[in-house]
């Protein structure tokens, strides 16, 4: 279903073009055939004529009903849908669990999306277009904190940022957003179900077609809470 709106919003405007070519010819036969029924003079020619006029209402009303349902989708539907909805890897809330550690068969459940950086310092961080500037690389978080940046790439289409341990390749989302921001909240963090230690934090765009780009990623530690 995800495939099947990202389709309609995407190519929202060739539909409307094809609808109306489609509705500008299915007019026509609907205009000739009812002149044809109004000079019929036979029995006969009158119901070859209906028929083909029923037919030509039948398609004329099934393209207006695909154009408004168009429109209603592409307007009102697909833009009240939550971010992840798109998101084609799971989205499963580990920071949920009372105990903050992470088992075994939650860790096998998270899609690596991106490779994990060699080295703990910032990669694939590009400013003025997917970055992360609060918290800074190497810092010590805890509690709720507030994740600052800029996602912005060309044909965005939506965001996602998530975490994984230091060294590890699994990511759990943390949350997603289909909004551009510049300099501005990414979103929030809450830290506290988390074991202390080291992570990774990384922030994922993807663009109008869902391609994921190279993430942004940070190491952090997360400490003990008050």
């Amino acid at each position: 279903m995800a495939e099947v709106y990202k389709f309609l919003a995407s190519y929202e405007g060739l539909i409307y073009i094809i609808l109306a070519i489609g509705g500008l010819f299915t007019f026509r036969w609907l205009w000739n055939s009812w002149r044809e029924w109004q000079t019929a003079v036979y029995q006969l020619e009158r119901e070859f004529s209906m028929r083909r006029l029923s037919q030509a209402i039948a398609i004329s009303a099934l393209i207006v009903l695909l154009f408004c349902a168009e429109f209603f989708l592409a307007s009102f539907v697909i833009p009240g849908l939550p971010a992840d909805f798109f998101i084609p890897t799971p989205t499963l809330n580990l920071f949920a669990t009372p105990t903050g550690t992470l088992s075994a068969g939650m860790m096998t459940q998270f899609a690596a999306a991106t490779p994990v950086a060699a080295n703990p310092n910032t990669s694939g961080c590009v400013p003025d277009q997917l970055i992360i500037t609060s918290p800074k690389p190497g810092a010590e978080v805890t509690g709720a904190i507030e994740l600052t940046g800029t996602v912005n790439i060309p044909n965005f289409g939506f965001y996602k940022y998530e975490v994984a341990p230091q060294g590890s390749d699994t990511w759990a989302t943390i949350s997603a957003g289909r909004e551009v921001i510049i300099n501005g909240k990414i979103g929030t963090w809450d830290t506290s179900a988390l074991t202390p230690g080291d992570y990774q934090l990384r922030v994922v765009a993807a663009d109008n077609q869902g391609q994921p780009m190279p993430a942004c990623v940070i190491p952090v530690r997360v400490m003990p809470g008050n």
